[in-house]
């Protein structure tokens, strides 16, 4: 893919995100790796509604900020997973309601964040970790991310919003979107004697996908 269509696909990725409610107002944030090994990164304090493709962030791959404007201040959260999954094509953060919510709520696991009801939350993200809260913008949710040493490929952020890294533009935001609905899902069901997949068949899963985050 061209430079040019690829600015041109992160940005009619993130204003769908952003039209069927998935992040609002100048929440969120994403970012792609380039052919040369840079980066393009949404700018701070700009809406997925109305990003210009022209007007993108430019990494070069050595890191430094060579084009476009200002990038996000999650900025140390984007690189975090591009140097700890190998293959990491793209990095999407959104705010998204229902997975904020369900990270309001009593966790048995953070190490395993949804509950398996599904397959396909499991098939596109592995386990989700839930990172304890910090404050938007804090380097810290990096250094977070980097302890993880590359075994989870999604993690939610407590009380503000999940982060997906996938090998393309397109797979990060399928895979937070299914993220969200699988929040969704487990809100609609709670307090309710769910019926969720088996250790067995997560374990099945998990071997499917080939990753043990």
């Amino acid at each position: 893919m061209t430079e040019a269509r690829l600015r041109e696909t992160l940005c009619e990725l993130a204003a769908s995100l952003f039209a069927r409610g998935l992040t609002h107002g100048s929440t969120g944030n994403i970012s792609a790796r380039t052919a040369d090994g840079g980066l393009l990164v949404s700018p701070t304090g700009t809406s997925f509604g109305r990003l210009d493709p022209a007007r993108l962030a430019r990494f070069d791959a050595a890191g430094r900020h060579i084009g476009g404007d200002r990038p996000t201040k999650e900025m140390p959260l984007h690189r975090a997973f591009y140097d700890t999954r190998e293959g990491a094509g793209a990095v999407v953060h959104l705010h998204s309601c229902h997975s904020v919510a369900l990270s309001a709520l009593p966790v048995a696991d953070p190490g395993d964040f949804l509950p398996p009801l599904t397959p396909y939350a499991v098939m596109q993200l592995g386990r989700v970790r839930l990172l304890p809260y910090f404050r938007p913008g804090d380097p810290a949710m990096g250094d977070a991310v980097r302890e993880l040493d590359g075994r989870h490929a999604a993690v939610m952020l407590a009380n503000h919003g999940p982060v997906v890294a996938g090998r393309s533009v397109e797979a990060a935001c399928d895979a937070i979107e299914e993220l969200e609905a699988t929040a969704r899902l487990a809100l609609m069901l709670h307090g309710l004697p769910a019926r969720g997949l088996t250790p067995a068949q997560v374990a099945e899963l998990l071997a499917a996908r080939g990753d043990a985050g």
